[in-house]
């Protein structure tokens, strides 16, 4: 199981930080995704992380964003800074176990999700 929390409200240019906790499972032992979406669109690719901790990021977060695993809390955090509105967005985390590099971004190929966390930035 998969547990997102830490969204909220934040102004432009604000930071943020959610987390993604897992239970009854290692994250070391997945590849764990942050996904976004807005009313009306598919999932959105932002960031993830493999087992051996490289990272990868969508062109529109690198260098803002940045995915970080913890495996004593066995949390996946994303910690997001000069955010701006467009990236409001309900986040999600996902985890999968035999995900190919090439698939990362691929929503549709990891198995399990938590729950999303709301991410407002304010204009």
């Amino acid at each position: 199981q998969l547990q997102a929390s830490g969204g909220g409200l934040v102004q432009t240019g604000g930071s943020l930080r959610v987390s993604c906790a897992a239970s009854g499972r290692m994250v070391r032992d997945y590849v764990v995704g942050w996904f976004r979406q807005t009313s009306g669109n598919a999932r959105e690719f932002v960031a993830g992380i493999k087992k051996t901790g490289h990272t990868y990021y969508a062109a529109s977060v690198k260098g803002r964003f940045t995915i970080s695993r913890d495996n004593h809390k066995n949390t996946v955090d994303l910690q997001m800074n000069s955010l701006t509105p467009e990236d409001t967005a309900v986040y999600y985390c996902a985890a999968d176990s035999r995900i190919i590099q090439s698939s990362i971004p691929r929503a549709d190929q990891y198995d399990f999700w938590g729950q999303g966390t709301q991410v407002t930035v304010s204009s």
